[in-house]
């Protein structure tokens, strides 16, 4: 799932990734964070050129920031080129970007937004609420496509009593509509329907030329925000993390995005490369279908978690950037149930529920993995060695990172997944309710669903988390993940990068305030 540094009310995302940077953006590092380069000038420079090579792949290339959101090189260049609602702050909470101001109802089923009113597209068109609205409704009406990403908002009964104001209900009492909307409501002119061709945004670049692979970005100068520091921007997909480590080591590119854990132990030997740490934002879960057999029967749920070596994954995937996990997928969430007992490895238990599953001679089955993000393939080879101890033969299958997301990703009935800083509000929205678009696991509890809906109808923070955790607990004892550990997100830079953000997910995407020494 495509998806934060630590939030004790820290930034929360969307799928996959999240988005934010400095300033007005939200609370992105300094790139003076773990690891990060401490070097830095007083001042920032302005000028130059930033070549960033990050996760993406050609074949999944996409113009349209309304779809689905498969490559990293794409909601890259969306984020600098578009503008979105809100972001998230440095402590967790909605800041204003594009809306300046937004308040609920009594029973918060209805927000309204203020929009600035110094916004313009890069084709000098004022950017106005019929514009925003039109984005919000071509996003929703692309769930198919998006993971349902406005699933909980009423479109078609959202208004803009004015230019400058829309009016947003919701399905359900939504407390945090807010931060639903962080980062991923890029706003276009009302009536586009062409993204062959680049479409005039309000961001803070604009596209310069654009093919499958790299995107070239030029400073915006009639942005309403602090000018960029940057004058180009050169995004380049790159589906290998090794090809994208090498692109910086050769000095083909100035910064790699998701970098491995063994690529940056060779990098930290060099004075002329540095490391971005994220902390604690990469996981891969292994994620097991309720839907499909065996995994219908939660004593083989129970024995697959009971299976995981955790210690053992962590060390060898993530080389000491990362630590142990206990099988709830955002534990980094303000809402994490912080009293739950670990769970451990325990193969005698483990053979004992299989045998009551049924299975008392063992199993044979096939876990999918891919090398997109730099472990993924070592993790399921390694937890399909754990299996064999508790009888169960998993035949690891290693698919194309090219198409991984769209063939196997919520489709097949064992897989490797990937998350990288999403919110557990999110998560539940787009993949674990009933109803989600996205139901990765097949999970559906009526409990669940309607403790959701009584977290999201209750206004005050700490009561809703309380809520929230109380629900996790079920998934933790019968959901379909096993979620063995988080690694730290790695991003590698040349000499005299700055302001690198090292916040989480999407978070990392808003770049409009790095700067090069020169």
């Amino acid at each position: 799932m495509l998806i934060p540094s630590r939030p004790g009310r820290g930034p929360r995302t969307l799928l996959a990734f999240a988005s934010a940077g400095c300033l007005l953006l939200t609370g992105c590092g300094s790139g003076t964070g773990h690891g990060a380069p401490d070097d830095a000038p007083a001042r920032p420079v302005d000028g130059g050129t930033l070549r960033y090579v990050v996760a993406g792949s050609p074949a999944t290339a996409s113009d349209d920031p309304h779809g689905g959101l498969g490559n990293e090189s794409d909601v890259m260049r969306f984020a600098l080129t578009y503008d979105v609602l809100t972001v998230p702050g440095a402590d967790g909470e909605p800041r204003p970007r594009l809306a300046v101001s937004w308040e609920p109802n009594k029973s918060l089923d209805r927000w309204t937004f203020h929009l600035r009113e110094d916004a313009e597209f890069t084709d000098g068109r004022p950017v106005r609420a019929k514009d925003v609205l039109y984005s919000l409704t071509r996003i929703a009406d692309k769930a198919a496509e998006n993971y349902g990403r406005l699933a909980d908002f009423d479109l078609k009964s959202a208004t803009a009593p004015d230019a400058h104001t829309v009016v947003l209900p919701t399905r359900a009492p939504m407390a945090d509509a807010p931060r639903a909307l962080e980062s991923i409501s890029f706003v276009v002119p009302d009536g586009t329907r062409d993204f062959s061709r680049p479409v005039p945004g309000s961001g803070p670049y604009k596209v310069a030329g654009t093919d499958a692979q790299t995107a070239v970005l030029t400073r915006n100068k009639g942005w309403w925000g602090p000018q960029p520091h940057l004058d180009r921007i050169e995004i380049r997909a790159m589906a290998d993390p090794q090809a994208r480590a090498s692109a910086v080591t050769s000095g083909q590119a100035d910064v790699a995005g998701s970098v491995s854990p063994a690529a940056v132990k060779t990098a930290r030997r060099s004075s002329s490369v540095r490391v971005v740490t994220r902390e604690g934002v990469t996981e891969y879960p292994f994620i097991m279908r309720l839907d499909a057999k065996p995994f219908d029967n939660p004593k083989v749920r129970e024995a697959f978690r009971l299976a995981a070596d955790r210690k053992a994954l962590v060390d060898t995937v993530f080389l000491g950037y990362g630590r142990i996990a206990n099988d709830l997928p955002t534990p980094y969430d303000p809402s994490y149930p912080k009293d739950l007992e670990q769970r451990t490895r325990d193969v005698a238990r483990a053979k004992r529920l299989l045998k009551e599953a049924g299975h008392a001679r063992g199993l044979k089955l096939t876990l999918h993995t891919t090398t997109s993000y730099p472990g993924m393939d070592t993790a399921a080879t390694l937890y399909a060695g754990q299996l064999e101890d508790i009888g169960v033969d998993a035949e690891v299958k290693v698919e194309p990172a090219d198409t991984y997301w769209t063939k196997i990703y919520a489709k097949k009935d064992f897989y490797t997944g990937y998350y990288g800083g999403i919110s557990f509000p999110d998560l539940v929205r787009v993949g674990l309710l009933s109803d989600s678009p996205t139901n990765e696991t097949a999970w559906r509890s009526p409990a669940f669903d309607a403790g959701f809906e009584e977290a999201m109808g209750t206004r005050d923070a700490a009561a809703r988390d309380a809520v929230l955790a109380r629900i996790q607990k079920e998934l933790w004892r019968d959901g379909g993940y096993v979620v063995w550990g988080t690694g730290d997100g790695l991003d590698l830079t040349a000499p005299g990068v700055h302001g690198l953000p090292d916040g989480p997910g999407f978070q990392r995407m808003f770049i409009d305030r790095v700067w090069k020494a020169e």
